[in-house]
């Protein structure tokens, strides 16, 4: 146990290294960004009038990649077709659902993953999980990118917080109290001593318990991975120009509210007085009136040589220049995440189809990308399904699988239908092409039992389409008639 407890300590600390991170892109996403790059005049005065305010654009970059990520199935080398198991799990896991929270956690958080396990109330189906990096670490063999040598998934629940620790022989699993926010000096010591890890017992379960897969039983789903690095996040470049953004547009209303309407100033002035009177409404002096007002209507008053007195004004301030800069770093967010601009700018003035197609080719390679990324993961966690379910020959076989993803462009119906067409023309098959068109494996199948179904009910379409495969042997067609050998065969007057 004490190995294990070392272990769990040591994963323990890199999932603590990488929470800052973390963290911060989390918040970024959900909008609660503070006012950086502020000069500390500015902060000042202003700071806490704009604490809650964020122009929040990293949710979009994280979300567009997203909204083309599905996945349709799995198949399986010498399959025609998907393979009906692997998604009767997909499905009954509810991973068509959860399997976007996990491609969201990947982009924003640089990585997810993917944990399966064997349900001993349905040794049939597994239970297949995505989990957040924030939770869990998987860590390598030393030379490794995929030989995975142990996992830890860590989180909170109640007033207590877990790990489990899987290994590929077996599972551990522990438990410690929360740690108390403020400590007196008497207690730091006992604190010190309770935060230590405990076994966690679980009923019947022995601790540690076997794992029958042989493997470690969670994977991970780097996002634009790197070969000797951590993965990069789709978010975390976006955050100085979010900052930036924030920023102006916080001098932008600074502006509109002290400098929007014409400044008016009177020089040469004495500052207005008003009497002051006594309570019998006599007038017994005189006393300055209260500049404020002039402050709130914008007017400024200076003092002057007496007779000199005139008034100017400072024209409204151009605002203007300020959603000038603010658009031009919106553009650099979508040039430098491939997010088409308008996605984000939300403009556009009668495009074609092939122009807003060109537009969207880097956010269509950028699905693509992820495709690789993660259907590796995926193939793999399709592997632990097959040892979980105590199948591996089915393991060993999906790892050279493939996982089936729906089309990432973006179409009208009439483009998809004219396309499929002209394939139809070429000799493409009808299954192929329903794929293409963007239904499930099932949904395919469903459609052709439906059009089986059509045909036997119409005796003439199932002629028409009998002979359009050859039809049933009609005898030998009759022979070709010889010229010659009629002329030979003619009466003799005839050929006299």
């Amino acid at each position: 146990m004490a190995q294990a407890l070392n272990l769990v300590t040591a994963l323990e600390s890199e999932l603590i290294r990488r929470r800052g991170e973390m963290d911060r892109n989390e918040d970024c996403y959900r909008g609660n960004q503070p006012l950086r790059f502020a000069s500390e005049e500015f902060r000042k005065f202003h700071g806490e009038r704009y604490r809650d305010f964020s122009d929040n654009w990293v949710q979009p970059v994280a979300d567009a990649p997203v909204e083309r990520l599905t996945v349709r199935g799995f198949r399986v080398p010498g399959q025609e077709s998907a393979d009906a198991e692997f998604w009767r799990v997909w499905q009954e896991n509810g991973l068509d659902a959860d399997s976007q929270l996990g491609f969201l956690s990947a982009g924003i958080n640089s990585r997810s993953f993917m944990l399966v396990w064997g349900d001993p109330d349905d040794e049939d189906t597994p239970e297949v999980t995505f989990e957040d990096a924030s939770q869990c670490i998987v860590v390598y063999e030393p030379g490794s990118r995929r030989r995975r040598r142990a996992a830890l998934k860590r989180w909170q629940d109640g007033s207590r917080e877990y790990a489990t620790l899987y290994l590929p022989s077996e599972v551990w699993k522990f438990v410690r109290p929360l740690q108390r926010q403020e400590k007196s000096p008497q207690l730091i010591h006992v604190d010190e001593e309770m935060r230590s890890w405990i076994p966690r017992e679980s009923g019947a379960e022995p601790n540690p318990q076997p794992n029958p897969m042989g493997v470690v039983p969670m994977v991970e789903l780097p996002n634009k991975p790197m070969l000797v690095s951590d993965p990069i996040s789709d978010v975390s470049g976006v955050v100085a120009m979010q900052d930036s953004i924030n920023l102006l547009w916080a001098y932008l209303f600074t502006a509109s509210d002290y400098a929007s309407f014409p400044q008016r100033v009177i020089i040469g002035a004495e500052v207005p007085k008003v009497p002051v009177l006594n309570s019998a409404g006599q007038v017994v002096g005189s006393k300055p009136v209260d500049l404020g007002k002039f402050a709130v209507d914008r007017v400024l008053f200076l003092e002057g040589r007496s007779g000199d007195t005139r008034i100017a004004e400072w024209q409204a301030a151009n605002l203007g220049a300020y959603t000038d800069v603010i658009e031009v770093a919106v553009g650099h967010i979508a040039a430098q995440t491939r997010t088409p601009q308008h996605y984000l700018v939300g403009r556009m003035a009668n495009l074609s189809g092939d122009a807003l197609l060109a537009a969207e080719t880097g956010l269509v390679k950028k699905a693509e990308e992820k495709h690789t990324w993660y259907g590796q993961g995926i193939r793999e966690g399709a592997s632990l399904i097959a040892l979980a379910q105590g199948n591996e020959a089915k393991a060993r076989a999906i790892r050279s699988g493939s996982v089936m993803w729906a089309d990432v462009e973006s179409r009208s119906h009439a483009q998809m239908a004219d396309a499929l067409v002209k394939l139809k023309g070429i000799g493409f098959p009808f299954e192929w092409l329903a794929l293409r068109y963007g239904l499930t494996p099932i949904e395919v199948a469903d459609v052709i039992a439906m059009r089986q179904r059509e045909s036997d009910m119409d005796p003439v379409q199932a002629i028409a389409h009998e002979l359009g495969r050859g039809g049933p042997s009609r005898g030998p067609e009759p022979a070709e008639a010889d010229p010659e050998a009629e002329e030979d065969e003619a009466p003799a007057e005839v050929r006299a």
